[in-house]
């Protein structure tokens, strides 16, 4: 499979402060990545310096076989980047309906597609942003980044506050993108179990920088080494 994401010993933070120390991994076309790791050690900064909004002093970002290390955050989401922040940042004063419609891109993501990926929203389609659950918000911020036809989509804590039957129906959602359409993503978890189920790839931080890469199913399948690094063990993925 192509290169579809590198980076090459980055080193990023913001202002004076360095938060990831020369970070390096690869994704293909096609492919998924969890990204873990403890609490602090750059998983969203990660995030935050793919998308631009980081001060990098170090190494490499390529996009589809080019640098893209210096371009600004707006010419990065052009090229195909769908952000589905840990906010969720939905539009409150805006109905379902016109929060998909308002980032929309031409493509085969259209919102009719977007419904019937997420039945529920069209059954709230008139309803303003503040109006929904948690869940559906979740559903909202996916079914929004869809919509711009990326070739990579970036969740970050995509479960965070979700009550566990939502979680496995947005899980079971992710998945469906990875397999069935496949859509390239990452995806920043902090149920460690549930993240290497939905992805292909993973990597493990620490300190900012890449202390583990194997396949999801190594990692998922490798008790002592997950409760190694990250102390979780045989532990489900939610309580």
């Amino acid at each position: 499979m192509a290169e579809l994401l590198a980076f090459d010993k980055v080193v990023a933070g913001y202002g004076n402060a360095v938060v990831l120390h020369r970070l390096g991994f690869t994704l293909a076309e096609g492919q998924s990545l969890a990204v873990l790791g403890r609490n602090g050690v750059g998983k969203t900064t990660l995030l935050e310096t793919l998308m631009g909004n980081t001060r990098v002093t170090q190494g490499t970002i390529r996009w589809c076989g080019e640098d893209i290390t210096r371009w600004p955050a707006h010419r990065r989401v052009r090229t195909g980047l769908g952000w589905v922040p840990q906010e969720r940042e939905v539009f409150p004063s805006l109905t379902v309906e016109e929060n998909l419609t308002v980032v929309a891109r031409p493509g085969r993501w259209d919102l009719q597609r977007v419904y019937g990926f997420f039945p529920r929203l069209r059954e709230r389609r008139g309803n303003y942003g503040n109006q929904l659950s948690g869940g559906e918000q979740q559903m909202l911020a996916i079914g929004r980044a869809l919509m711009t036809n990326p070739k990579l989509l970036l969740l970050d804590e995509p479960m965070e506050g979700l009550a566990p039957i939502i979680v496995q129906e947005l899980a079971a959602s992710i998945r469906r993108l990875c397999e069935g359409e496949g859509l390239a993503s990452i995806v920043v978890e902090q149920h460690p179990v549930l993240a290497l189920e939905m992805t292909h790839q993973a990597i493990v931080l620490e300190r900012g920088t890449v202390v583990h890469a194997s396949t999801s199913a190594a990692l998922a399948a490798d008790a002592a080494l997950l409760d190694g690094l990250l102390g979780v063990g045989m532990a489900p993925p939610l309580a």
